[in-house]
């Protein structure tokens, strides 16, 4: 007999979920990390849109948008994964909500920086439609170089 997975629900973030997202960071990045006052500040400003992945009550990821200006660039400030669920989707079901969400409040663009050497989201941004604007030598902490992407979210 075949076991189904439990399903994903994409919602926004609330305040509560703050130590699941800090775990979630800590587990996905080696540096450049958000703090916890920065993502408690994310949660509160108008202009962020911070979206939780669940699976079976438990947040498995989140995407991070700054919203600033209608009709301007919006930027995918962060998308992380929990390891257990990386692989599964949830990074392009979470980009795609966010990318919707800029479209439907008026923005062209969505812009976004990635670690050179991150190849599986240098992958996932490719399948999206993103493209490479720039080089960003020395970006990161510990001088590693970005990559800063863009996509038209308006046709």
């Amino acid at each position: 007999m075949a076991t189904s997975r439990p399903s994903i629900t994409l919602r926004p973030a609330r305040p509560d979920d703050l130590p699941d997202l800090l775990a979630i960071e800590a587990a996905s990045f080696t540096g450049d990390r958000l703090s916890r006052r920065a993502l408690r500040r994310w949660l509160r400003v108008p202009y962020g849109r911070c979206l939780v992945a669940e699976r079976a009550g438990a947040i498995v990821a989140y995407g991070l948008a700054s919203l600033h200006r209608a009709g301007r660039v919006a930027r995918i400030y962060s998308l992380a994964v929990a390891p257990g669920a990386r692989g599964s989707g949830l990074g392009g079901r979470l980009l795609a909500a966010l990318e919707s969400t800029a479209r439907e409040r008026g923005y062209a663009v969505a812009r976004l920086e990635v670690s050179a050497t991150n190849a599986p989201a240098r992958a996932l941004y490719r399948a999206a439609g993103y493209a490479e604007r720039e080089r960003l030598p020395g970006y990161y902490e510990g001088g590693g170089d970005g990559l800063r992407l863009e996509k038209r979210l308006d046709g």
